[in-house]
């Protein structure tokens, strides 16, 4: 039965073939949802500027809805931010979860209070057939964080392709980071009317981790 949906959105590779699919199964794209740091300056969990995420929905068509909270907040603000697309009339949530029980158990959790339904259309697959369907299906993935206490910094702005998938393997690094080994920022695919025009920056450093800037042209 076709559903409408609001997507958990961290512009990555995960969130973008689950909303593909989504959309594949009938189901209505109303809003995306990206949790944002305290001061709004970058994503939580991709890191990623505020304007490529608006560049993203821009061209998927659809508003961004935005949370902001420090860790401890973060919870009670994703649990708040549910329960407004729920008396908006939205039927659920979807979440490009694979297989990390404990993400989904905590999605479910918050989804329950705040009544809201889940999706989750990447669940229980294997990781490799999920990177080749990326792939396959024309999506453009550019590393843009890596955390270098598990794979070399040398990986960032690296685009997915088969090639790459093999390197990570041979290291012994799971492919598609779903332990947080690195992130992902989604630049094309045929869920966007038009390729986000990015432009790659400096490398930061934070603690074990190095981010690679993105900006629009």
């Amino acid at each position: 039965m076709q559903k409408t949906f609001m997507m958990s959105w961290s512009g990555g590779k995960d969130s973008a073939l689950a909303y593909y699919r989504a959309v594949l199964e009938g189901n209505v794209p109303i809003s995306l949802f990206t949790m944002f740091e305290e001061d709004g300056s970058k994503s939580r969990s991709h890191g990623l500027p505020m304007e490529i995420l608006e560049a993203q929905a821009e061209r998927l068509g659809l508003p961004l809805e935005i949370g902001k909270a420090d860790w401890s907040g973060y919870e009670k603000e994703f649990i708040s931010q549910l329960k407004e697309f729920k008396e908006s009339g939205i039927d659920m949530g979807v979440y490009g979860d694979i297989d990390l029980e404990d993400h989904r158990a905590w999605v479910h959790k918050v989804s329950d209070e705040a009544g809201m339904g889940v999706s989750h259309p990447l669940w229980g697959e294997p990781r490799r057939k999920l990177l080749k369907e990326l792939i396959a299906e024309g999506f453009k993935a550019v590393i843009t964080v890596v955390d270098t206490a598990r794979m070399p910094p040398e990986f960032l702005g690296r685009e997915f392709t088969l090639e790459l998938i093999e390197e990570l393997e041979e290291l012994g690094v799971d492919a598609c980071g779903e332990e947080g080994e690195f992130h992902t920022v989604i630049i094309d695919g045929p869920i966007f009317v038009e390729p986000i025009p990015v432009v790659f920056g400096e490398v930061i450093e934070a603690g074990q981790y190095r981010i690679l800037e993105v900006k629009l042209q």
